[in-house]
């Protein structure tokens, strides 16, 4: 094979004349938000993007410029080029302070950039004492199985306002109105968090939904995660069997003087016309009954105990409608139900406009796929996910939820015999994460998988990163999202959205360490300690550290990260192996019955130990990082103590690896749990015969999975990882694809070759977990991936084997856009890439023995391909 040539295009081919910027300074943010109203700190950190920018310009200092309410102004000046999370050099934000803030950046040459637009930011309440209203309950309505109760007051203004914020929490979720106008557009409200230790408020801008006068503030509280259904049937109450909603409006007024209204025992509480909700089962809806208290007896309230000190800003985005999907199919079920199909396994909410009686029914009932012509609900369980409403007799009602969801493609509507399908679209709901990430390859097949992978990360990721969002679960299992945070994050901006859940995994953990296995934790095992899912506890951090160079993360959650790997110290004694207790292991393992998941061809010990000098490794390479020498020191010993107790006693000298199966030999191979060359040489020999034994098929379950094509590769096999990629006989990654899955399943095989559903009770067709395939997609593949924090540095090493005649990734990272894409044509491959200003890419092209190193701009590469 002939070496590679490279040829670089530079982002400006034509020089600017001196002291003219070439740079322009974009996207200032604060903290994880570019919407940083409400912000939950009084020294947030400051990030920023530069655009534009010749490949011979390099900054040297940034200039910080602030602007208050008041009109004064003040700037700072660092001698540094870091962009990313750069301290606060201001005072102090205190509760409720606005000011702007922009940047410039000087280049060596002496010349500044223009300034960059101000960002807005707004501080919150930031200490307890700044809430002066109450929580509030109904003192008599409101029981476990009564309507969602309405409460009300008034805010009287007796002038016309200058501004107005609106502070709002609940114990339940809540839908606020003010005027009769909605607050907002998130929805569920104040969202799930570890409850009683961490409760968010959000922050919201009402200036325009107040006036001079009496304005009428309403709170329609549902159950969500609070007091609705979790995990089992009957399960309710999990946080209080009492709702309650706390609201502080904040007016303020021309004169500079300030006005505060809220709730307090002055406020009265009605039913509403909700008679029930939860998110499992679903919601029921009178539409002749009001949502006002007028002509109704009005309930007294009571004052709780608020505990104003677990309130907490929100670090990432709410949960939205994302999208509008319209109906596209009409069908009739060989029992003569009405079935709509959407086309798209998605997460959210039906609506429907009707005309009917009053007093006439309309039932909606949802459910992933259909099995032999009829709605598929057995993967339900016991979630009923029935939206029913009683019409008022208006004609073109609008029908649809306000405090259930539900996880769906198809609908089963009864109650409106002249459906047409105009009158039937989906609102896609989710946290409303930024897309950062995209592949595309050659085969449709391969990019609908990875499509599938997107929409199960959009369903699933709502408010907490749950493992399904249909049946009676829908858990922040800890396991499924550490196989999966790389994926998540190359995907969307989960910065802020991992950031909080793993504020809740450090809350919920227990004295000695032990991580819960889901977050926030329902399950309340009183000594959780499994690997690879309690092990989200030091994997998780990393990644997020690894996508955004946010060293905070690691600061914030070290000390959580030490408490689990001690705790595991103490498990695994002297020896430093883990063989006691009980464990998930390789958890889905295709061979494993359909009625015991754990049942898995890895031995459980293999996969513990394995883990454990995982965990160990991850908390030696943070101690450094964090600058606490003694601690890396120790655990760095403690990790090679750890990888030689699990040589020594699961590897033999050829390589072998007990249990003998694809998960030991991908754990082994991708964690190089090898002391010689001729284990590493043999395991990858066994790995690559059990995978040609297998048919090319995937024999992993949750824990093997993730690695097994970078196990492949790294062994040298680089065609038999596209040969299991490309296989569609079940188990495979194709085979949900060629059975018309639009995201990705529980189960290799959720739905059997005959259109029947896994006989299994624990059958989900919109499960992350698997979809962690696409991390390889993204850096393998298409060859995008990071070798330092933040994406500062990259290596694109795309893996060209003929089975795919191109591929591409792009991903905004915190420093801008990073492109790439390959195509193969008559023995050539040619590569774009396109790099940001303050990243440095290492480029290896087929056949080249050493990289190029490239830095922002645009860049071709060819070179010649050889089949090996």
């Amino acid at each position: 094979m002939m070496p590679p040539t490279g040829e670089s295009a530079l982002a400006e081919a034509n020089p600017r004349p001196s002291g003219v910027p070439s740079a322009r300074v974009t996207r200032p943010r604060a903290e994880y938000l570019d919407d940083a109203f409400g912000v939950g700190t009084a020294k947030p950190r400051l990030s920023w993007r530069i655009e534009s920018a010749s490949a011979e310009w390099r900054s040297d200092r940034y200039s910080l410029r602030i602007e208050r309410d008041d009109g004064t102004t003040d700037a700072v000046v660092v001698d540094s080029d870091e962009q990313l999370y750069v301290p606060w050099p201001f005072a102090p934000l205190v509760s409720r302070e606005r000011v702007w803030v922009s940047v410039r950046v000087r280049s060596g040459d002496g010349v500044w950039t223009n300034e960059s637009e101000s960002l807005a930011i707004e501080a919150g309440l930031l200490e307890p004492g700044d809430w002066v209203k109450k929580l509030i309950s109904p003192t008599s309505i409101a029981g476990l199985n009564d309507a969602a109760p309405l409460m009300f007051g008034s805010a009287d203004l007796d002038a016309p306002p200058a501004s107005a914020r609106l502070y709002l929490t609940a114990h339940g979720i809540v839908e606020f109105t003010i005027n009769g106008r909605q607050v907002g557009d998130d929805v569920f409200a104040p969202g799930w968090t570890a409850y009683e230790k961490r409760l968010r408020y959000r922050s919201y801008d009402v200036t325009s939904l107040v006036h001079k006068g009496a304005n009428d503030l309403r709170a329609l509280i549902g159950n969500g995660w609070y007091r609705g259904q979790l995990v089992w049937p009957g399960n309710r109450s999990s946080y209080g069997d009492r709702l309650g909603v706390l609201a502080q409006l904040e007016v303020n007024f021309a004169d500079g003087t300030r006005k505060v209204f809220g709730t307090d025992a002055s406020w009265g509480a009605v039913p509403s016309s909700i008679l029930f909700d939860d998110f499992y089962d679903g919601q029921r809806r009178d539409l002749r009954i009001a949502d006002s208290p007028e002509g109704k007896v009005v309930d007294t309230v009571d004052e709780l105990d608020g505990d104003f000190a677990r309130l907490i800003a929100p670090s990432g985005p709410p949960v939205r409608v994302t999208e509008t999907l319209q109906a596209v199919q009409l069908l009739t079920t060989p029992s003569g139900k009405t079935i709509v199909d959407f086309g798209q396994n998605l997460v959210g909410w039906v609506r429907l406009r009707v005309s009917g009686e009053a007093g006439a029914r309309v039932s909606v009932r949802h459910a992933e796929v259909l099995e032999h012509g009829e709605l598929g609900i057995r993967p339900l369980r016991s979630a009923l996910a029935t939206c029913e409403y009683i019409l008022n007799g208006t004609p073109g009602e609008v029908l649809q939820p306000t405090f259930t969801f539900n996880g769906f493609r198809y609908a089963e509507l009864s109650g409106v015999p002249e459906l047409v399908l105009a009158d039937v679209e989906a609102l896609v709901l989710g946290t409303d994460l930024v897309r950062t990430g995209w592949f595309e390859s050659s085969d449709p097949r391969v990019n609908r998988l990875h499509e599938n992978v997107v929409w199960s990360t959009r369903g699933n990721f709502l408010d907490v990163p749950t493992d399904c969002p249909q049946r009676d679960e829908r858990l922040g299992w800890t396991g499924d999202l550490q196989v999966f945070a790389p994926t998540a994050t190359f995907l969307f901006d989960t910065a802020g959205f991992l950031s909080g859940w793993l504020g809740d995994l450090s809350a919920e953990q227990k004295p000695d360490g032990g991580v819960p296995y889901v977050i926030p934790d329902v399950l309340r095992e009183a000594d959780p300690a499994a690997a690879a899912w309690s092990d989200a506890a030091t994997i998780v951090p990393e990644a997020v550290h690894s996508a955004y160079g946010d060293v905070d993360v690691l600061r914030r959650q070290y000390s959580s990260m030490r408490a689990w790997v001690e705790k595991v110290r103490g498990i695994v004694g002297p020896d430093l192996l883990w063989n006691t207790g009980a464990q998930f292991g390789d958890w889905l393992d295709p061979t494993a019955p359909p009625d015991d998941a754990s049942r898995a061809q890895a031995d459980p010990d293999v996969v513990a130990t394995a883990y454990f000098a995982r965990s160990v490794g991850i908390l030696a390479r943070t101690a450094a990082t964090l600058g606490l020498r003694a601690d890396g020191e120790d655990y760095a010993q403690l990790e090679k103590r750890a990888r030689a107790a699990f040589i020594a006693t699961y590897v033999s000298d050829d390589g072998h690896v007990r249990s003998d199966c694809q998960t030991v030999y991908a754990l082994s191979i991708v964690g190089d749990l090898f002391e010689s060359e001729r284990q590493r040489t043999g395991a990858g020999q066994r790995l690559a015969e059990l995978v040609t034994a297998a048919g090319f098929r995937v024999s992993t379950g949750f824990v093997g999975t993730p690695l097994i094509l970078d196990a492949l590769s790294m062994a040298g096999y680089p065609e038999l990882a596209y040969r299991m990629l490309l296989e569609e006989s079940c188990p495979s990654w194709l085979y949900a694809v060629s059975m018309g899955a639009t995201t990705v399943w529980e189960r290799w095989d959720s739905m059997l070759s005959d259109g029947s559903i896994n006989p299994g009770s624990m059958t989900s067709f919109n499960h992350y977990a698997y979809g962690a395939v696409a991390d390889w997609l993204h850096r393998s593949v298409a060859g995008l991936a990071p070798s330092s924090p933040g994406y500062q540095t990259v290596d694109v090493r795309p893996l060209v084997t003929g089975d795919l005649s191109s591929a591409s990734a792009r991903h905004l990272s915190p420093y801008g856009e990073i492109a790439v894409g390959w195509k193969l044509d008559q023995g050539q491959v040619d590569l774009t890439l396109t790099i940001p200003y303050g990243v440095t890419a290492r480029v290896w092209m087929p056949g080249a023995a050493d990289a190029e190193i490239v830095g922002n701009g645009s860049h071709r590469f060819s070179s010649l391909f050889q089949q090996v």
